[in-house]
C-alpha cells in the first residue's frame, strides 16, 4: 500500500494533456438512442425513468420552470452516470473535483436567481426581509439572507464532493484493510470483505441519490424564483 491515497482523486493526463474533457464527454456515449417504431427494452427503461424523473420533478414548477426539464434532466444523467462510472476500478470521478461541481452550481444557480429578478422582482426582493421583522433587525437579517442566499452554489458543490470523496475514500481504505488482513486472518479479511461489499452496494445508490438532490435542489431554487 505505497500508492498515496488521494492519487485516484489527481486529474489523468496522457502525453503531459489533461483528458478530463473526454472524460467528462464519456457518459453521454452510454445513452442508447434508437431511431427504430418500436424500442427494445433497455431504451424503454430508460424513457420511462426519465419520463417518472421529469413528472415527479417538475409538477410544483409553472410554464416558465418547466422549460428548465430538458437541461435538469440532462443534469441529473450527467451526474449519475459520472459518479458509477467513477467507482469502476482505476477510474477517476469529475465530480470529486470542487472546481467541476462549482461549475455545474453556480451559473444554475445565477441563472435561477436572475430569472427571479427579472420576472418577480418584488417577491424575490421579499426574500431578504421577512414580514413582520423587528425595525432594529432589519440590517442584520438583511445581511444573513443575502449570505445565505450566496452561500447556495457552494453548499451545492460541497455537497456533492464531500459524499463522492469520502464514499471513495472509504472503499480505498477498507480495501486495503482487506488485502493486508489476508495474511493474518482469513476470518477477519473475510468479514472486512463483507463489509466492502455492502458499502460497494451503498456507494451505488449514494451516487444516484447524490446525482438527484443536486438536480431537485437547482430545481427547488428555480421554483422559488420562476
Amino acid at each position: 500500500m505505497n500508492e498515496n491515497l488521494f492519487a485516484s482523486f489527481i486529474t489523468p493526463t496522457m502525453m503531459g494533456l489533461p483528458i478530463v474533457v473526454l472524460i467528462i464527454m464519456f457518459p453521454s456515449m452510454l445513452f442508447p438512442t434508437t431511431t427504430r417504431l418500436i424500442n427494445n427494452r433497455l431504451v424503454s427503461i430508460q424513457q420511462w425513468l426519465i419520463r417518472m424523473t421529469t413528472k415527479q420533478m417538475m409538477a410544483i414548477h409553472s410554464k416558465k420552470g418547466q422549460t428548465w426539464a430538458l437541461m435538469l434532466m440532462s443534469l441529473i444523467m450527467f451526474i449519475g452516470s459520472t459518479n458509477l462510472l467513477g467507482l469502476l476500478p482505476h477510474s477517476f470521478t469529475p465530480t470529486t473535483q470542487l472546481s467541476m461541481n462549482l461549475g455545474m452550481a453556480i451559473p444554475l444557480w445565477a441563472g435561477t436567481v436572475i430569472l427571479g429578478f427579472r420576472h418577480k422582482m418584488k417577491a424575490s426582493l421579499a426574500h431578504f426581509l421577512p414580514q413582520g421583522t423587528p425595525l432594529p433587525l432589519i440590517p442584520m437579517l438583511v445581511i444573513i439572507e443575502t449570505i445565505s442566499l450566496f452561500i447556495q452554489p457552494m453548499a451545492l458543490a460541497v455537497r456533492l464532493t464531500a459524499n463522492i470523496t469520502a464514499g471513495h475514500l472509504l472503499i480505498h481504505l477498507i480495501g486495503g484493510a482487506t488485502l493486508a488482513l489476508m495474511s493474518i486472518s482469513m476470518t477477519t479479511a473475510f468479514i472486512t470483505f463483507v463489509i466492502l461489499v455492502l458499502l460497494t452496494i451503498l456507494e451505488f445508490a449514494v451516487a444516484l441519490i447524490q446525482a438527484y438532490v443536486f438536480t431537485l435542489l437547482v430545481s427547488l431554487y428555480l421554483h422559488d424564483n420562476a
